[in-house]
């Protein structure tokens, strides 16, 4: 068998433990005589899955009674339009634009109401984060939306931006579960688990319990929030692999010392990538070193055809998906938590000795 390091920004790595948990259980899960992929949701068998990736989650995050954990089908771009038709209830709403997503999730909530952008990094081909310090937040606004890590451009929040009093919400689809997060400030928060936390094809939500049951009128069923709330995700069939293939990721991170533990050792891998680039004579980040993500780490050659060739030759190495997001090109590490510091080390090798014959050629 052979494994790759995958660096692709999702579908991504997950990690091999739960792999191989997983195709252990494929045929038989624990005796029922069938896979969770056959499994009825109705079944107690399900029940005890949903729930007990539940609890685990409430205990990585520490996420308090008074909020509710949602799974939903689709990802990201399903829950730019399900936070405006839930939350936009006098239908204005600002946000701050600091990547294509935050930007997609702006023109989605347009459909619903007066929703504008109060800061943006457009500018500069998002290469940072815009300045949050006093936002000019209308009085009547419903909600302050940001998504927390860019993972086209390489760039994150590092502190939560003052919404001025007004409902919180953020994108954390590629830093979910990546360090701690304090859940108490956010009114909602959602992220599609692609990237950091399971396969690709669901979404899970974190919402204040006070702000379901406030839709638009036009809101679809399955687009409530309420709809999953008072069925305990369950309304009708829900991604039931997915469920259970994130509950064993949960498990696999409270074994590895929980959030705290997964910090040290994220950033310690984006430290070794950083500061390998930050010494090159070939390789650049763009970023504003401030603002760095440490799960998504861009870099450039300057000259797209040499971007072209470290590429190819690196896939060649086992190295795959490091070709940059189409609308910026260069080079892309995703570095999440499935990541080993194997991998990184691999990389910098290559990078190191691809630079090298670069130099001689």
């Amino acid at each position: 068998m052979r494994r790759v390091y995958n660096f692709s920004a999702g579908p991504a790595m997950l990690p091999e433990e739960v792999l191989r948990e997983a195709s252990e259980e494929m045929l038989d899960y624990r005796g029922h005589g069938m896979s969770v992929m056959e499994m009825s949701h109705r079944s107690s068998m399900f029940r005890e899955i949903i729930e007990q990736a539940e609890r685990d989650l409430r205990e990585l995050m520490d996420i308090p009674e008074s909020y509710r954990v949602l799974f939903i089908q689709g990802g990201g771009h399903v829950q730019f339009a399900m936070a405006a038709l839930n939350l936009m209830v006098h239908r204005k709403a600002e946000y701050i634009v600091s990547g294509q997503w935050a930007k997609k999730a702006l023109s989605e909530a347009k459909r619903y109401g007066d929703a504008r952008a109060v800061a943006s990094s457009e500018d500069k081909c998002y290469s940072y984060i815009p300045d949050c310090s006093d936002l000019p937040i209308r009085e009547d606004a419903d909600y302050l939306y940001y998504c927390m890590n860019n993972t086209i451009y390489g760039t994150a929040f590092h502190s939560i931006p003052d919404g001025k009093g007004k409902i919180l919400v953020s994108d954390i689809s590629s830093c979910f579960l990546s360090e701690p997060l304090d859940v108490r400030p956010f009114g909602l928060l959602f992220g599609g688990v692609q990237k950091n936390v399971g396969p690709a094809g669901m979404a899970i939500a974190i919402i204040r319990e006070e702000l379901i049951g406030k839709a638009l009128p036009e809101t679809p069923t399955m687009l409530d929030y309420k709809t999953y709330s008072e069925s305990a995700s369950l309304y009708n069939t829900p991604p039931c692999y997915n469920i259970y293939i994130c509950g064993k990721v949960f498990q696999w991170l409270k074994k590895q010392g929980g959030l705290s533990a997964m910090r040290e050792i994220n950033v310690e891998k984006a430290k070794l990538l950083y500061d390998f680039l930050d010494q090159s004579r070939l390789f650049r980040n763009p970023v504003t070193k401030k603002d760095r993500s440490i799960m998504n780490v861009t870099f450039v050659t300057g000259d797209p055809e040499l971007d072209e060739k470290f590429v190819k030759e690196a896939k060649a190495e086992g190295l795959e998906n490091l070709k940059g997001h189409r609308t910026v090109g260069g080079m892309r590490a995703s570095i999440y938590n499935a990541m080993p510091r194997a991998g990184v080390e691999k990389l910098i090798r290559f990078m190191r000795d691809f630079e090298e014959r670069e130099r001689r050629a």
